[in-house]
């Protein structure tokens, strides 16, 4: 991977800094994981750009997949410890956009501000990533039968 500096910043964002990268990954904590999946989101991404965004983030080792058992043409994503540690930035993010701009959410983030607003965020974010390892794991034992 070439970065365009040695700004760390600058570097986050040569790996995910397009429009949907952030998206998909905050997905798969949303307990998404197969391209149906990634395409049912509200923000409705257009195949080729989910499928480029998809190659895009294994090749840069945020993401990988594995076959379904029973159909070798399904895929079944998951995030790697690399995407994973990209879950506390999305919290960030939603915690900024909640603060700083004025607007209605959709339910599930409205749900989710609910849940967590009052408690504290690095038990939020732990308590997620925990979470995500346990989906994870299920999904490697599913693939794996």
């Amino acid at each position: 991977m070439d970065y365009r500096s040695g700004c760390p910043i600058s570097n986050l964002v040569d790996l995910v800094g397009d429009k949907w990268s952030l998206l998909i990954i905050r997905d798969f904590f949303l307990e998404r994981n197969t391209f149906k999946q990634f395409m049912d989101s509200p923000e409705a991404i257009a195949t080729n750009i989910l499928t480029d965004r998809l190659k895009s983030l294994k090749s840069k080792g945020i993401i990988d997949f594995a076959f379904a058992p029973n159909n070798k043409k399904t895929k079944y994503y998951f995030l790697t410890d690399m995407g994973i540690d990209l879950y506390p930035v999305i919290y960030e993010m939603a915690m900024w956009s909640r603060r700083n701009l004025d607007k209605d959410y959709n339910d599930i983030a409205t749900n989710w501000f609910a849940d967590n607003i009052d408690k504290d965020g690095h038990e939020v974010k732990a308590k997620s990533i925990e979470e995500y390892k346990v989906i994870r794991q299920d999904l490697f034992e599913l693939v794996q039968a």
